[in-house]
This record gives C-alpha cells, structure tokens and sequence, in this order.
C-alpha cells in the first residue's frame, strides 16, 4: 500500500496528540495560561484545537475584533513546539447577534421561534448568518492561515439539526421543485393521492412536522436529504471563506457516532480530511444486549473508526474528540479502567487515526460541561492518574510515528447508507417494534472483526472495483443505478451478500412493481416477511444440522435459480430457505432471508472468507481479542489488542517484537488485561 503523507503540508512525520484548548474561558487566570503550554509538553501533547466556541471573545460586539488575546495564545504554544488546527466559531453564535438578527435561530417543528441558548440554535439559510460567519472566518484566516503553528481549520462544530423557518421552507420548496420538475411528478414520485395529500404547486409544500404533515414517508426523505444538503452547503460556504485566503490549509469539521440528521457521506466529500468525536460506553454498552462487555463495544466503535477512514478514501482520519476518563453526556460516567484509556486510543489508531484528541484540555469552572473529562482537572495537578496515562499515551504516540500516514488494507466492504436508514426509519412496518438497521451493519461489521479480517464501510456511490467481496444488509432504499453496479460487480467476479428487507423500493421509496431489481442477481423472490417479538426463534438448520437461530424478521423466499444452503426449522414455513447461493456472470451471490443470531453470521463469514482466501490480520484470535494492521510499502505495523479484563494468550507465527515496549515473543505473546502490542 502507499502512504498517504502527513495530515498538513506544514507537517512533519507524526501522530498528533492534544485536544480542544479553550483559553478564552481563562483569561483573568493568567497563571493558568502560563502553565498550559509547559504542561502540555509534560503530557506529550503536541497539537490543539482552538478557538471553537470563542465567537463572543473574538468579537465582544458588533464590528468590534479582539484578536491580541489568540494572538498571545498561538505564539506561545509554538514557542513551545504545540502546533493548532484553528476553529472557525460558528457553532455557537454571539447573544448580540441573536439579538440584532433574531432570523438566525431556528424554528422548532412546531414552527416556533427559538429564544437564545444552547449551540447550535442558528439556522443554516440565514442570509445575516452566513455574512457574520463569513467576515469572522475571513479574519481568522487573514490573521492566522499563514502562522507556522496553525496546520489546518476545524470548521465549525458537530454540525446538525433542522431548522423550518420562512427562509428555509422557501429553500426546500427551491430544492423540491429543482427535483422534480412539476408538481405532477412530484405527487406521483410521493405518491400523493393517498390521503388527499395531492399539492398543486410547490409553494404549498411544507416540511414534515409536529403539527402538520407526519405520514409521507417520500416528504419525509426529501426533507432529511434538503436539510443535509443545505448544511452542507452552509459549511462550503464557510469553506470558501478560509480558503479564499489560504486556499492549501486543510479544512474539515467533526462529526458523530449515531448522528442521523445529516448524511455525513456526502458531507464527507466536501472535507481534506476526515474529524469524528468518539466517546465510547465502556464497562456498561448500551449498544448491545450482552452488557458489560468490552468487546462488543469496541466492534461496535471500530464500525465507526472504518467508516471514517472509508469516507476519506482510505486516507488516515483524525481522532478530534475522546476523553482521558469519563464524559459528562452518558448515561453513567463510569471511570476507564487502568489500561482502557490507553487501549482505547490505540484502537482509534489501528483503524486508520493519525491522531488522538481531547475534550478538552482543562475542566472549566462552570457551564454545561464543568464536570465532562479532560487531562487536567479543576485541581491543576500533573501527577493524577489521568494525566499520567495521558502522558504515557504521548510517548507511545511519539514512538509508533512511522505509522503516520499508512493505511488499512481491505478486500471486504458493507453498505451503510443515510439515506436508506431514513427511508426505513421513516416508513410503518413491517416491524414497528424497531427495524435495527444499525444494529443490523454492526452486527455484520462485528463478525469480521473478531475474525482479525479488515473491512470498510461504503454507501450507495462508492467504488467497488477493489474490493472481493461486498455485504449489503437491510439496503430497502435501491435506486436502479446502484442496484445495476451491484450486478456488474457480481457479473466481473465479484462476492455479493444480501439480506431480507433489500431492494423494495427506489430512490424517491416507491416500492417496485413486478421483478424487483436484484430478484435475477439472488435467484430468490421475496414473497412476504414474518415479524415476530426477540423472544420468539425459528431453529436454522444448516447442512441438516440445528445449530443457530432466526429472530425478528423471517422472510419468505421463492427459488427461480438459487442454491439452497441453510432452511427454517418450524412454523408453517418450515423448509423454505434462510440462506441460499446464486451463481450470476463469473461471481457469486448469498443471499440471508432472516435476521439470524451472530454466531450465524460469524460462521458463514468464516467459510466464505475461507473460500475467498481472504486473510485475517492474525489468524484464531481468543474471544476479545481484535488485530488490525496498518501498512504501506516500507511498514507493517500490527496492533493486537484485548477488549477484555482478563490476560488472553496469542499464538504467533513467528518471533515477533512489541514496538512500544521493546518486548520479544517467540511463538506467542500474552496481552495483560486491556492490553495492546504493536508489532512490527
């Protein structure tokens, strides 16, 4: 593999270590800024993030620019070798600016304008919005884009939300009518005559809302596909501010896990690089049903690790948020135990971060976030447990720096796409109960990684040319362009996977008449979906063998060409098939009818990798145990890492030695409880 390079042109070789830096909030402490810098080397920090919410320090009122504060601040941290990637500050705008242009906060769903307070609250159409932002960006960037010290602009913050104010109803009314054309297509393309819903011109075409339209699933879409698109095109505009003045500083924005305001893929293509914030639920995931256990959770997180490196091309992403001990946003702030910080920032690493960052630096005094983590605390001391793992963190960092600007090598890659979960999420049935269509990528995703084999996340557009084998579960939103590169992909040789509840309607969610797009490519028909409680399972039995388990939704398939592999075991279906086997072209279709236990799916991607000769990084790793490697043409670089609180034992194939510790195995290597090695 190549390497990519550096993150920034004005970028040694390294990985980057810090995290949002909020000296604004400590100005009439200028012992604390003094001692910022000094301990920030102490802890191996060597980049921040600044300036993200300082708009009302940055300009008091109106017209009136405070900059000597920043100007101190920047200066002083490069004295001191720590470099800034410099925020533009729109994420949460001046009270003065509210006041004197109230058509800058948002209208609620029940169409009720917002008061001040809380980030965020602005609206993304906003002619005076988008000026103010524009002039402050402009002066940030003539001020600052040419300092030695600033590498690249962090745009904004966490950008997301809706707003239907006058201004932004007229601009979806614009955007439908560029969709559609008329009137008439639109209503037919929403199938409108149901329930009267039937416009006669786009001006009467209002957003989904609280207090009026809630059931037209086609509205629906078309309103989370415009709102995407004109935050998108109000964080180009920021963009174009900065790169006006310094058109090659690298420009990108944070974003979320579990975020579904905003299609972050196609936001994605407007970045340099690629920024998200992960605050994952250790020692109590919620995100699955088997609670506690590490393990799951970090599937679950490196879903989102692959899914960003993805978005970038494959280039490395940076790491912009995580925290050095607990965040004040979960359900329980529960401490990292000794080793997760440590394994938990290297995992960002192994997946493809050139970077581990924080929120934040220093605790605040005060605010909504006074009590969320950060590496110094209220006390300012540098010999706490947190700063001292934080500072060991650092040390490994400056240690693996060859491993900036490798990449992950993949051969395997599953759809996700926003797009299609809103269409799912928006539409009745066939299981009201929950769909779980995320739950449902995790779960593919999960079996790779415990079997050592790295994947990428893709959605509709992406290229596929490289990859041998392509899983798109739960994909109900096909438009017939992707449903036709699915084929080709196939046809060429490729590997395909699809699950129940895939092809049923178009880009605009009409369901298809007839054949639907892929029934030739699966040689299997779908003829109806059984929904059942969890509690309720059909035996699966594989090779005449009981030995897993449908659950949730049970399609009922009809053979035209297909292979039978793996049928339902009771109910009236009894016989019929849950997994089946289609030759098309020079590749291969499988076809899953039921959503089925994750020990399933872990077996059947076992063999069919097998088959593939599709290799795993490291091969019978131990429960809990992940590996991922990093490489380009001069490096290797394996990260094993145990998600578990117990030492796990790792047979090696040859003598091998941890770059971190300096430590030689011969023919195996026992990680301590959260552990990780990095191989070379």
């Amino acid at each position: 593999m190549k390497n990519y390079g550096t993150l920034s042109k004005k970028l040694p070789k390294m990985l980057l270590h810090g995290g949002d830096y909020n000296p604004d909030q400590w100005l009439n402490y200028p012992d604390i800024l003094a001692q910022d810098p000094v301990m920030m080397k102490k802890a191996g920090v060597n980049v921040v993030s600044l300036g993200i919410f300082a708009w009302s320090t940055l300009e008091p009122e109106e017209g009136k620019f405070n900059f000597e504060w920043m100007d101190k601040v920047i200066d002083d941290l490069w004295k001191n070798d720590i470099r800034v990637i410099l925020a533009t500050p729109s994420g949460a705008r001046p009270r003065w600016l509210a006041q004197k242009y109230p058509e800058v906060l948002r209208v609620n769903e029940r169409y009720e304008r917002q008061h001040f307070g809380i980030r965020h609250n602005h609206c993304p159409t906003s002619p005076a919005y988008r000026e103010k932002v524009r002039i402050i960006n402009t002066k940030l960037a003539e001020r600052y884009a040419s300092h030695p010290a600033v590498i690249m602009w962090h745009i904004s913050n966490e950008y997301c939300g809706e707003c239907r104010c006058p201004l932004c109803v007229s601009a979806f009314q614009k955007f439908m009518k560029k969709r559609f054309g008329t009137i008439e297509k639109l209503n037919h393309d929403l199938w409108n005559s149901f329930w009267s819903y039937t416009y006669n011109d786009f001006d009467q075409i209002e957003p989904p809302s609280e207090i009026g339209e809630g059931c037209c699933p086609g509205l629906s879409l078309n309103w989370k596909r415009f709102n995407s698109w004109q935050t998108t095109d109000f964080m180009m505009e920021e963009i174009k501010a900065v790169k006006s003045v310094a058109p090659d500083l690298p420009c990108t924005t944070n974003m979320m896990r579990n975020d579904w305001t905003l299609d972050y893929f196609r936001m994605g293509k407007e970045l340099d690089i690629i920024f998200w914030d992960s605050y994952p639920e250790w020692h109590w995931c919620t995100s699955s049903m088997e609670s506690g256990d590490e393990a799951v959770e970090a599937a679950a997180v490196s879903m989102w690790h692959d899914m960003y490196r993805s978005m970038g091309g494959g280039k490395p992403f940076i790491l912009m948020e995580s925290v050095p001990s607990v965040s004040n946003a979960l359900k329980y702030s529960m401490l990292k135990r000794p080793g997760v910080h440590r394994l938990s920032s290297l995992h960002a690493v192994a997946h493809g971060a050139d970077s581990v960052q924080y929120f934040q630096w220093r605790k605040g005094r005060g605010g909504h976030e006074k009590f969320h983590g950060a590496v110094v605390s209220h006390d300012g001391r540098d010999d706490t447990r947190v700063f001292m793992d934080v500072a060991e963190l650092g040390q490994d960092l400056k240690a693996l720096s060859d491993v900036s600007g490798t990449g992950v090598d993949t051969k395997v890659a599953i759809f996700f796409d926003w797009e299609n979960r809103w269409a799912i999420a928006a539409t009745a049935g066939p299981r009201n109960a929950g769909m779980n269509y995320t739950e449902t990528v995790t779960a593919h995703h999960r079996a790779f990684w415990e079997l050592g084999i790295p994947t990428d996340i893709v959605y509709n557009e992406s290229d596929l040319s490289k990859y041998d084998l392509v899983i798109v579960p739960m994909l109900y939103l096909l438009p017939e362009t992707t449903a036709n590169r699915l084929k080709d992909f196939v046809k060429d040789g490729g590997t395909l996977v699809g699950t129940y509840h895939t092809g049923l309607v178009n880009e605009d969610d009409l369901c298809y008449l007839g054949e639907k797009p892929l029934d030739s490519l699966f040689g299997v028909v779908a003829e109806d979906i059984d929904t059942m409680p969890s509690e309720i399972h059909n035996p699966v039995l594989w090779n005449g063998h009981e030995v897993h388990y449908a659950l949730e939704m049970c399609e009922l398939c009809n053979l035209t060409t297909a292979q039978v592999l793996a049928t339902y075991g009771t109910d009236f279906y009894a016989g019929m098939p849950v997994l089946t086997k289609n030759q098309y072209g020079e590749g291969t279709a499988y076809y899953i009818a039921a959503r089925t236990d994750f020990g399933f799916l872990k077996e059947f991607y076992g063999e069919l990798t097998a088959q593939l000769s599709i290799e795993p990084a490291m091969k019978n790793l131990p429960a809990g145990v992940s590996a991922v490697r990093r490489e380009d043409e001069k490096n290797s670089f394996l990260f094993v890492m145990n998600f578990t609180p117990v030492e796990k034992e790792v047979l090696l194939d040859a003598p091998a030695a941890d770059v971190l510790s300096g430590e030689t195995f011969e023919d195996k290597l026992v990680l301590k409880p959260y552990g990780v090695v990095v191989l070379k």
